[in-house]
């Protein structure tokens, strides 16, 4: 399942571990927004960090999930790059 995760958190600490957490399961495509490529298992393992760093009286995170068509059909002007969902990946 492919995603986009944003997430706006109110605290350094905590949005200091949630870039790490997103770090380990997906690729950082702006400051606060991550796209991931995840077995649902995978994607629970990641949302129960999450779910375990956040305050979420104070942080928010969302999970929008993205259909194969969709990626293909992404734009990109400016800055950034995207990402191929068909590129090997390596997990040491």
């Amino acid at each position: 399942m492919d995603m986009l995760v944003t997430y706006d958190i109110a605290n350094p600490k905590r949005l200091r571990r949630v870039a790490r957490i997103m770090q380990d399961f997906g690729q950082r495509v702006q400051k606060s927004i991550f796209e991931v490529s995840l077995t649902p298992a995978v994607f629970k393992q990641m949302k129960f960090q999450i779910d375990n760093t956040i305050e979420p009286a104070e942080d928010g995170v969302k999970y929008f999930p993205l259909c194969r068509k969709c990626t293909t059909r992404t734009e990109l002007i400016g800055q950034g790059f995207l990402i191929d969902p068909d590129e090997e990946y390596y997990i040491l």
